[in-house]
């Protein structure tokens, strides 16, 4: 289901921690002081921090503080403290939730497994934004990668920009000096022939047939459209 990171001094509840955990199918490692915890957070591939804030070395809140300029997965806060002020500094450092000792170990692993839950939805969010998936057809926009059903496409320069402005703006209709404007911009040297010539590199590496493309589709006498 995934590893966890437990940062936490007192061994019988790090241990109970780490129990509970395993039996809900989580691995888990333990760290007993803020250098060690900082070390390893970084080191390997947590998917959630449990930190304790009364901690050796460096405390909770400066452990807080440096784990999160560093990583954007979730953390929470383990306190004895009950002190308003307290719970507003370790959010202010950039913990998720709190819960306070004593606690139930099963509401931890509640706790635990909603925050995992509640990232993972939004980190497929966020890839999903950055791609365009059509017919299996991928396009990474951050990464310019292209795939066709699993298979990589290099596509280089203004052949991705212009794919990427076609697909992402599907069933518009765009005329050759539309699409050498928005890809080329207005200041650049050159003809709107060159659309015809990336139009056709672009169907030789992504179409099965070229010559009867399923992607970008000619609409003569106008110009080009990207079929969704």
């Amino acid at each position: 289901m995934g590893k966890i990171l437990i940062i936490e001094d007192e061994e019988s509840i790090a241990e109970l921690e780490k129990d509970y955990l395993e039996v809900s199918g989580f691995e888990s490692d333990i760290a007993t002081t803020g250098e060690e915890g900082l070390e390893m957070a970084l080191k390997h591939d947590y998917q959630l921090i449990i930190l304790d804030l009364m901690l050796p070395g460096i405390d909770g809140f400066e452990l807080c503080k440096r784990i999160r300029e560093k990583l954007n997965i979730p953390i929470l806060m383990v306190t004895a403290r009950k002190e308003d002020i307290d719970i507003i500094r370790g959010f202010d450092r950039g913990a998720d939730d709190y819960i306070e000792k004593p606690f139930n170990p099963n509401e931890l692993v509640v706790r635990v497994k909603a925050h995992i839950s509640r990232y993972n939805r939004l980190i497929n969010s966020e890839a999903s934004q950055n791609e365009i998936q059509i017919r299996g057809l991928v396009i990474d926009k951050s990464a310019r990668t292209v795939f066709v059903n699993e298979d990589e496409k290099v596509l280089r320069g203004k052949e991705f920009d212009l794919l990427l402005f076609l697909a992402t703006n599907p069933n518009q209709v765009f005329s050759k000096d539309h699409l050498f404007e928005k890809v080329w911009g207005y200041d650049s040297m050159g003809d709107i022939s060159t659309i015809t010539v990336h139009v056709r590199r672009i169907r030789e590496k992504i179409e099965i047939d070229p010559s009867k493309p399923e992607f970008i589709e000619t609409i003569w006498g106008v110009g080009y459209r990207f079929k969704k």
